[in-house]
């Protein structure tokens, strides 16, 4: 069940028999770049390996060249809605860009950042989450989340694959560790490519960090999950 496909987010490999990687994001402003480094300094003393951090903002995304370069551990800039917020990421240099392709402007918007990242040599992540799945997929979710958190990252993957581009990992997320269980063992006998995983909005620290070890470690003992990063509130 462990992927086939390797990428490479910086000096870090991912997937293909390499080692699981322990993500984080940063709580900061990333326009701060003295706090978000910190951050990212603290983050590393952790355990951490790779980072990502939040791009609403053109101000965030003009403070990504510094945060990079000060940074000790790869940066993926995290974008949603705006593909020029992503053009502007990887022209700064991160390591990976992850993406929404359901809300990022449409077909044309993510075949633009599929172009710039092919050529700055950069994977990206795509996938599902509970919280913002595809209109046409909404009554499938009724009947069956998992089943349309599969769907919906499929759809991604497909669009993905008929640009050429095969530099991805993908995510399934939900609020329910059994529906995240069942949406990630399921993709993983879909798709050879890396897997990161995490459950979304799991809670407070202990309650969150609970659902996260239950949900992630049921997957992890299966072979299943390449990177795993806990999302508490």
């Amino acid at each position: 069940m462990a992927s086939d496909v390797q990428i490479r987010v910086g000096n870090v490999a991912i997937g293909g028999g390499a080692p699981v990687v322990i993500q984080s994001m940063t709580l900061t402003p990333t326009r701060d770049v003295e706090a978000t480094t910190a951050q990212i300094a603290s983050l590393v003393s952790a355990g951490c390996e790779v980072v990502r951090c939040a791009v609403p903002k053109v101000e965030d995304a003009d403070a990504l060249a510094r945060i990079v370069r000060f940074s000790p551990i790869p940066v993926i800039a995290d974008i949603h809605f705006n593909a020029s917020l992503a053009l502007k990421a990887i022209e700064a240099g991160v390591a990976a860009v992850r993406i929404n392709p359901g809300n990022i402007g449409g077909p044309d918007k993510v075949e633009l950042v599929v172009a710039a990242a092919k050529k700055a040599g950069i994977p990206m992540r795509i996938g599902a989450n509970s919280g913002s799945l595809p209109k046409h997929l909404q009554e499938l979710a009724q009947a069956d989340q998992a089943e349309a958190l599969v769907a919906a990252a499929i759809e991604e993957v497909e669009l993905l694959e008929r640009l050429d581009f095969r530099d991805f990992k993908i995510s399934v997320k939900s609020t329910h560790v059994p529906t995240m269980i069942r949406a990630y063992r399921m993709l993983a006998a879909k798709v050879p490519y890396p897997l990161h995983l995490g459950v979304t909005e799991a809670g407070m620290p202990f309650a969150g960090s609970i659902k996260s070890a239950v949900g992630m470690g049921a997957l992890l003992v299966d072979g299943i999950g390449d990177t795993i990063r806990v999302s508490l509130t």
